[in-house]
């Protein structure tokens, strides 16, 4: 797939008031600092779309962005997520709360929510707030994708390891492991095998 156009819709406070649910929706998500919206501007091949910061806890909304593709079949539309971080952003206790109640109700109520792709840094071993995290999507039967961050901020040896040893940790509770990709947003690798794997679960949901 080729990203021909990539717009900001809305942020939005909840699910409610998200964008009428017309079209596939892909939405985003990982700890604090994991480098969500650099991802998603690689993506997109654009370095505005989404705003980076080095300081943890910068996405506080839902924030849509409508995507057009071109696909040999033709062009796509479908909507892009960025969702809040969860972990160790710096804020009070009552807006940790309402993040995780707003981030729960988006996974399990959106009507349109195809998938949602889990951040994961790759430079780290296994962390038992990214496997809770999967754990509630196993109990809400949310659909997603793994991705593996910053690759190039350590060795391939180390990577390889920590990305073996995530899915190893998985293993422990998860009968089948899902689809896993691994990406730097600076040497934009992984970015062919993600939308591709878009434009495969896109044309999987147009043939239903």
């Amino acid at each position: 797939m080729n990203i021909k156009k990539a717009t900001y819709v809305v942020s939005s406070p909840d699910f409610e008031k998200c964008p009428k649910p017309d079209r596939p929706e892909y939405a985003f998500i990982g700890r604090s600092n994991v480098g969500k919206s650099s991802l998603i501007n690689m993506l997109c091949n654009n370095d505005k779309l989404a705003k980076t910061s080095g300081s943890p806890g910068k996405t506080q909304l839902i924030n849509h962005f409508e995507i057009l593709g071109a696909t040999e079949r033709g062009d796509v539309n479908w909507f892009l997520v960025d969702l809040p971080g969860y972990g160790f952003a710096k804020v009070s206790i009552s807006s940790r709360r309402r993040w995780e109640q707003m981030i729960e109700n988006y996974l399990r109520k959106r009507s349109n929510l195809s998938m949602v792709f889990v951040l994961i840094d790759s430079r780290h071993s296994p962390q038992k707030i990214d496997l809770d995290f999967l754990e509630n999507l196993k109990k809400w039967q949310v659909p997603f994708g793994l991705i593996f961050t910053k690759s190039d901020k350590e060795t391939q040896r180390v990577v390889s390891k920590n990305v073996k040893d995530f899915l190893e940790a998985m293993r422990k509770t998860w009968q089948f492991l899902p689809c896993h990709f691994v990406s730097s947003a600076v040497k934009k690798s992984g970015r062919d095998k993600i939308l591709a794997y878009i434009e495969e679960v896109n044309l999987q949901l147009t043939s239903l």
